[in-house]
């Protein structure tokens, strides 16, 4: 099971740093992407993460502006958000996937938390 959270409403330039909470899996063993899905648009991935080779893919459309991170002991990832622009406005959600391939095409992916708004005024 995963829970998203930390969405809400910021100012375009501002921050936010949603969560991804982890329960009932062994979280080491999973992959981990961040999607979002804005309206009318089709969901995409905007950052993936390998944990065991320390690799990381952030979406152009990101790169630069947002982190991924891992506290291992709290079983959670976050996802900090910085510059945000009111084009990141969106439905965010987190994935796990013992398959990076599974995150990268965003296909029979294992676990899906529920999503978090955040929608950033201009």
């Amino acid at each position: 099971q995963l829970q998203a959270s930390g969405g809400g409403l910021v100012q375009a330039g501002g921050s936010l740093r949603l969560s991804c909470a982890a329960s009932g899996l062994t979280f080491a063993r999973y992959h981990m992407g961040w999607f979002r899905q804005a309206p009318g648009k089709e969901r995409e991935l905007i950052v993936a993460v390998r944990w065991f080779v320390c690799a990381t893919y952030y979406a152009d459309s990101v790169k630069g502006r947002f982190t991924i991170a891992r506290d291992a002991a709290k079983d959670t990832v976050y996802l900090q958000m910085n510059s945000l622009k009111p084009e990141d406005t969106a439905v965010y959600y987190c994935a796990a996937d013992t398959s990076i391939s599974n995150i990268l095409n965003s296909t029979d992916i294992d676990y899906w938390g529920k999503g978090t708004q955040v929608t950033v005024s201009s």
